[in-house]
């Protein structure tokens, strides 16, 4: 009969045998993959022609200064003091009581998408010599502008005889226009207006000061126009 000691030995030896052999295949099955095939796919912002499909709008406002306002007369400029309006002959020769006056044109550029404008107060223009040392005269003055219809419309005193087209009116210095006007997108229309800057019959003067003493001075206002796109 055989010794009990060796069958049982001889059992767990085989037990043993098979569970390493059982772990030998589950760490064989670790070891294989199945082959796959694989693909990937892109896609791109553009603009179906192989141009680039994402990017920004344009905005930008033109000036015209000189009346009927030709379309070649429109041009951008962007900083103090831009260009110079034409006022009438006798601006430079303005005496208690009198007015000048002076067309502006604006519009937006080709391609440029639309948006408002507004007028600001006037500040002194750069790097244009005056004579009026302590600001008597720029105190003095009075401003007014108007926003006019019609490509034929006279920039004169008659530019204000409705109030519904008066933007401005008050001192040179401190008056900005109280409403915006809006302008179309690619230049498809043109906002006018007319300025008028005057000196009152009895303008604002320090104390103890003549109006006699205004003789002889110039001013240089300079406005802006700050549009916004939509």
């Amino acid at each position: 009969m055989a010794d009990t000691r060796t069958v049982v030995r001889a059992r767990r030896r085989t037990k043993a045998f098979a569970l390493a052999a059982g772990g030998a295949l589950v760490v064989g099955g670790l070891g294989y993959t199945l082959a796959s095939w694989t693909d990937t796919e892109w896609v791109f912002g553009g603009d179906g022609s192989g141009e680039g499909g994402v990017g920004t709008s344009g905005f930008e406002v033109e000036q015209n200064v000189t009346a009927p306002f030709a379309a070649a007369g429109f041009t951008s400029d962007e900083t103090n003091p831009g260009q110079a309006l034409r006022f009438t002959v006798d601006a430079l020769a303005l005496s208690p009581g009198t007015a000048t006056y002076a067309p502006v044109a604006l519009r937006t550029a080709a391609d440029s998408i639309a948006g408002d404008v507004a007028l600001r107060a006037a500040v002194p223009a750069d790097g244009v010599s005056v004579t009026d040392a302590d600001d008597t005269l720029w105190d003095a003055l009075r401003v007014r502008v108007a926003t006019v219809t019609g490509t034929t419309a006279a920039c004169d005193a008659s530019a204000f005889a409705t109030p519904a087209d008066v933007i401005a009116d008050g001192p040179l210095g401190t008056t900005a226009a109280t409403a915006t006007q809006r302008l179309a997108a690619d230049g498809a229309s043109t906002q006018r207006y007319c300025f008028e800057v005057s000196l009152p019959e009895a303008p604002t003067l320090p104390a103890g000061t003549s109006v006699d003493a205004l003789q002889g001075r110039t001013a240089a206002p300079a406005w802006q126009f700050a549009a916004e796109s939509d």
